[in-house]
């Protein structure tokens, strides 16, 4: 379906309302863990549970979305997705136990892990070939907008009222993009219907969720075998589905993608860079809490300029992505990446507040040169048809590699009991992701893509 230049804007301000909304509630949720906790009368570890739940849900509900988008009209897919979320966080403000709010957290996660692939398939669907990168850009300020002020809205609603409150916040919101939806979105993506393969969904859903729930605890000493033994039976469930999808005529997800070469290295680049982006928002709030003693609302507030210059950079890199080509762009922003991590290593033992917030800058406003521009390169370098396979494949593998990152940096940071407190462990998570964005820049340089 052909839309107008108007509709088109419309369409693509109401889908990235939706997607902004969603990452705000993924951002300010850690913020309203202390009430929580005190409300449900659970622990920190019970509690971090709508985190880890909705990571692994979301994770496993993401390959599903190329079947979703071929057999349900997007109109329909997107409404009940919203109906979905907003169903799940009214049952947070109602629920008389931890498990039922757990519950309705799952059912968020469940309308993020389709909405994440899919808008970014919509977008690409739409938007003519040379102006995706500027596209992109736009839901990448989208998202980063999320991450800066989601702890602030959360902060200044949790200040003044109770929990329930913020998300009410979030019921109105998408009460609004309900309304909003009905009129502006439009059926843009042609169906191809297909039966769905149980077991594909079985190996998928179980291989993802057996490996992700190993990396979260594999922090733990006390269970380090049985989550040895949970990541390799999830892996081995994950290579079965992997061989089923070659075999079927109609896959849930289409492998053969991996065969393009530009495709593997967008799809490496952009997870390579989002495990910085993590890894600075979890390792950068315990430095600055942990040796230089600020408090964590001081620490909180520490991040807010690098993820505002992460989100005023994203349009910029996406128009620079479709005047100079992919190439020279991730060149630059790995470039950026590797300094903000050489700095770190460099100058760290003289690493006050300015220069921890100045290499964080660093790191990500390279992230914003590497992340949406590398994903729109590898839907770029597939056939049309295969764009929702694309976007599936890489959301996939970016959360993937985003909570191995987190894994490798705990890990680092605790290998020695009380070692959080010393900075001989964050130079370990230093000298590690320098390696990584050097394996990144490689990456970078062997691309073929060039400017047309």
């Amino acid at each position: 379906m052909e839309l107008t230049e108007i509709k088109r804007k419309l369409f693509i301000f109401t889908l990235l309302a939706g997607t902004f909304t969603m990452s705000i509630s993924q951002s300010a949720l850690s913020t309203a863990y202390p009430a929580l906790m005190h409300f449900f009368t659970v622990d920190a570890a019970t509690i971090q549970w709508l985190t880890t739940g909705f990571m692994l849900m979301m994770c496993v509900m993401m390959p599903v979305s190329p079947w979703l988008l071929n057999n349900i009209s997007f109109k329909h897919l997107y409404l009940s997705v919203l109906a979905l979320f907003g169903i799940g966080t009214l049952m947070i403000i109602f629920a008389p136990t931890f498990w039922f709010a757990l519950l309705g957290r799952l059912l968020e996660a469940t309308a993020v892990g389709i909405l994440f692939p899919s808008f970014q398939t919509v977008l690409m669907t739409i938007t003519p070939k040379d102006k995706r990168g500027q596209t992109m850009g736009a839901a990448g300020l989208v998202m980063g907008s999320a991450l800066a002020v989601g702890p602030i809205i959360s902060g200044i609603v949790l200040n003044f009222l109770r929990w329930q409150a913020l998300f009410w916040l979030f019921c109105f919101l998408m009460l609004v993009i309900f309304l909003a939806a009905c009129v502006t979105i439009s059926d843009v993506m042609e169906q191809k219907p297909s039966q769905l393969d149980v077991f594909s969904l079985f190996y998928e859903g179980a291989g993802l969720g057996m490996v992700l729930y190993a990396l979260t605890a594999f922090k733990d000493p006390a269970h380090l075998l049985s989550s040895v033994l949970l990541l390799l039976l999830g892996l081995g469930l994950l290579i079965a589905f992997c061989q089923r999808q070659l075999k079927l005529a109609e896959p849930l997800l289409e492998l053969q993608i991996v065969k393009y070469l530009d495709f593997d290295i967008g799809l490496l680049l952009t997870g390579l860079s989002y495990v910085s982006l993590i890894v600075v928002t979890i390792v950068f709030p315990l430095y600055y809490q942990k040796i230089l003693g600020l408090s964590p609302l001081a620490s909180g507030l520490s991040l807010v300029l690098p993820a505002v210059l992460l989100s005023v950079l994203n349009p910029i890199t996406g128009k620079l992505a479709d005047k100079w080509g992919f190439k020279p762009v991730l060149l630059v922003g790995v470039s950026m990446l590797l300094s903000g991590w050489a700095g770190l290593l460099l100058w760290q033992d003289h690493l006050g507040l300015p220069l921890l917030i100045a290499f964080s800058m660093v790191i990500e406003g390279g992230n914003a040169f590497v992340m949406m521009p590398a994903t729109t390169l590898g839907a770029n370098s597939v056939p049309k048809n295969l764009i929702a396979h694309a976007t599936a494949l890489t959301t996939t593998i970016r959360q993937l590699l985003g909570s191995l990152g987190v894994m490798g940096a705990t890990l680092l940071l605790s290998n020695a009991g009380q070692s959080i407190t010393q900075k001989s462990s964050y130079s370990r998570v230093f000298i590690c992701f320098l390696l990584i964005e050097a394996i990144a820049l490689v990456l970078a340089l062997r691309l073929k893509e060039v400017k047309k």
